[in-house]
């Protein structure tokens, strides 16, 4: 049995390509991803195989890249009294890049996309796509299936893998870092594999196999950010491709999930705030599916399937959070579904992955993480508290149905095993060697209170020697929209910053996932504010504790998070010295308004619609970054944007910034000389991607502009780095 290498609502929520304002590669928790469907992390020596050795470096490849960065420093007339001080740095930079690129490194090295099956790994290997015995996955004898090179793409990487049933056929999905755009190949496996076809633009995509043994690929074809169309297709002599379905609602995508069991391949047609689920008897994939239940506004579902029971995770009823029921698999209607497990107040749910005795539900507690291990034949459960340095999960492709075997990790350390033996009753954790952060660091999990009274969570890193805390910098992350949990997956960058003096806070405000559905519920439409109240609290919060100070904290977010960040420099910028944002979202108003982007009518249930509707139009504009911009003191702020980005276009980014310029130019005609004018560096990278959260280039320019900002010496930060990226 093949086991896919996302789990259930991971499989739903990283693999879609409409989260709005966000692309995760990655991305969970995801994900995490880089969080391309199924990574892990390892330490190990980095040497380029045979495939890659005439190809550049990253380093070689980020100098090449053509990119427009504009600054403050291009209209402001105003002398910069740190402008030697800022030269120095920018020349310690330079030699320690230098001297970085030319050294061999330790580093740990992300792998993608990997699927067992039948006694094989599949997984990417260079440039090309392979196979090898389970037993020597980690060694470098491999049957070579595909070269990537062959599709003519600039650095194309794996970001999922498919293997037919019976093996005769693996399917793989190719992108590239600087675009969205992607090709399912599928080849043919025999003594000499070929590439029997190719799609363009596949999102989703799963095998089964019909009554006459004929393997049947089922998938998903995106057109401008929407995926509305499911096809199917064989191979062979009995060729045939056909459309399956088409979604009339462009509110609403589709994307495939197959049971773990593999009894099923579920159509999951939903918006951000309804569900509808059809299934497709994977023993005969030619018969017309059936509906679960027809979509009702405001109720999400998911399904799995175990002896003919469909295992149901959904919000209906109340509290409108998610519960898991089930029902007979042939009576799949709402009203023959028997609620079977709740969750607790302020839960989260990660993931479900089933197995033949039990049902593993992954949860998010209270900002805390925890496994809930449901014997499905006493209805027993056991909950498991996990390790409270513990901030994320990464799912294991482990079929094994003795085991349930995941990862843990946070932002400043790497993915550690463990492994939950069903036997045993017990949770295992990886033995060897201890990542030495865990004593040379402090994890603490601290509350705000907003405005209205809510208790606002926050999760802070700091080193443990650390003395005066009030002294040192401070980086503040923020997401809060779509539902989504704040990234707080392993970044080598933050494990970096942390070892060199630095507080990190990850706010998780109203708009975001980390308390449940209504957390979200509780910060978006006409309740947007409520997130902007809650990160102002948070800071204030930190200060108020003793953690940094204004003329040391600095806030930075990508995406969606970008609204948030953007309305707090309009509201209250003295609570700050410096930004970063990536891909940000930042001119609200005119993007949903304007109805010809792609994502605009997938977004009116997060952002609403004011087009239509007045009480949106003016809630909104109350917030809206580019809206609010006015002549007054303002942070620093770098902003990295993507010439081709669909899901923020440049153009907003582009407003947003000719507007603040103006407003800081104003500013300082009234305050007088001797007034230092923050920087505003807008870098435009190529590409069409929405987030490029690897890149060399853009790390170390984000935390270049950080240090010169707040006047610190980056010499033994980018020193440090070296352990960690591929230079």
């Amino acid at each position: 049995m093949q086991r896919k290498s996302k789990l259930f609502l991971q499989a739903l929520k990283y693999s879609i390509p409409h989260l709005g304002k966000c692309m995760q590669k990655q991305h969970l928790n995801h994900y995490n991803f880089a969080d391309h469907y199924y990574n892990r992390i390892k330490l190990k020596k980095y040497h380029l195989t045979k495939c890659l050795q005439n190809k550049p470096t990253v380093s070689e490849l980020a100098r090449n890249i053509p990119s427009r960065s504009f600054s403050s420093k291009d209209f402001l007339p105003i002398k910069q009294e740190n402008e030697k001080s800022l030269s120095e740095n920018m020349d310690a930079f330079e030699k320690v890049r230098t001297k970085l690129e030319t050294q061999p490194q330790e580093e740990y090295e992300i792998i993608n996309a990997e699927v067992k099956h039948g006694g094989f790994v599949y997984y990417q290997e260079g440039c090309c796509l392979v196979r090898s015995k389970d037993e020597e996955a980690d060694n470098d004898n491999y049957e070579v299936l595909f070269n990537l090179e062959e599709l003519k793409l600039d650095q194309p990487f794996i970001d999922c893998i498919r293997v037919a049933p019976d093996e005769k056929y693996v399917a793989a999905k190719i992108r590239t870092e600087d675009s969205e755009a992607s090709t399912c190949i599928v080849v043919k496996l025999s003594d000499q594999p070929v590439m029997e076809a190719s799609f363009p633009n596949v999102s989703s995509f799963e095998w089964v196999k019909d009554e006459e043994e004929e393997d049947v690929l089922f998938y998903t074809f995106q057109r401008n950010l929407r995926c509305h169309d499911v096809y199917r297709a064989t191979f062979g002599d009995n060729k045939r491709n056909e459309r399956f379905y088409t979604e009339k609602d462009p509110s609403y995508f589709v994307f495939l999930y197959l049971t773990k069991d593999s009894r099923f391949l579920t159509i999951n047609i939903m918006n951000k705030t309804t569900s509808e689920v059809w299934l497709i008897d994977g023993l005969s994939p030619w018969d017309p599916p059936v509906l679960i239940q027809k979509r009702i506004h405001g109720v999400l579902y998911y399904v799995e399937h175990r002896d003919d029971e469909l295992y149901i995770l959904t919000n209906v009823g109340e509290p409108t959070e998610f519960k898991l029921m089930r029902t007979a698999a042939d009576t799949p209607a709402i009203m023959n579904w028997d609620l079977f497990f709740t969750m607790k107040r302020n839960t989260k749910v990660v993931d479900l992955d089933m197995f033949k005795d039990h049902c593993v539900l992954f949860l998010k507690h209270s900002n805390l993480l925890y496994v809930n291990v449901i014997g499905l034949a006493d209805d027993s459960v056991r909950s498991l508290k996990l390790p409270p340095w513990a901030c994320g999960f990464i799912m294991d492709t482990n079929s094994d149905p003795k085991n349930c075997p995941f990862q843990l990790c946070s932002p400043i350390r790497p993915p550690k095993y463990y492994t939950y033996k069903f036997a045993e009753g017990k949770l295992f954790e990886e033995t060897g060697h201890e990542d030495p952060i865990t004593k040379t660091s402090r994890v603490l999990r601290l509350e705000a209170k907003s405005k209205d009274g809510k208790s606002v969570p926050m999760t802070i890193f700091h080193k443990t020697d650390s003395e005066d805390l009030q002294k040192k910098p401070l980086l503040v992350h923020v997401y809060g929209a779509y539902g989504m949990d704040l990234k707080m997956n392993f970044r080598p960058e933050r494990r970096v910053l942390v070892d060199d003096g630095w507080i990190l806070a990850y706010c998780h405000v109203r708009g975001g996932g980390e308390l449940g559905l209504q957390w979200h519920a509780d910060g978006r439409l006409t309740k947007k504010l409520n997130g902007l109240a809650d990160l102002e609290a948070c800071i204030k919060t930190l200060h108020g504790q003793g953690f940094s100070q204004p003329s040391l904290t600095t806030l930075t977010a990508f995406s969606a998070g970008g609204v948030l960040v953007g309305a707090l420099c309009n509201s209250n910028p003295e609570l700050l010295r410096a930004v970063t944002l990536e891909a940000p979202f930042l001119d609200v108003l005119n993007t949903m308004m304007d109805t010809t982007l792609p994502l605009t009518l997938e977004e009116l249930e997060e952002w609403g619609n004011p087009s239509s509707d007045e009480k949106h139009k003016n809630y909104i504009k109350r917030y809206c970054p580019y809206q609010n911009i006015k002549p007054q003191h303002y942070p620093s702020i770098h902003i990295t944007a993507y010439e081709n980005d669909e899901r923020v276009p440049l153009k907003g980014v582009v407003n947003y910034t000719e507007k603040l310029k103006e407003a800081i130019t104003e500013h300082a005609k009234d305050a007088g000389e001797g007034y230092q004018a923050p920087n505003v560096v807008l870098d435009i990278q190529p590409g069409g991607n929405h987030v490029i959260e690897d890149s060399h280039k853009k790390i170390t320019a984000q935390i270049k502009f950080l240090y010169e900002e707040l006047g610190l010496d980056s010499t033994s930060v980018f020193e440090n780095l070296k352990k960690y990226l591929k230079f």
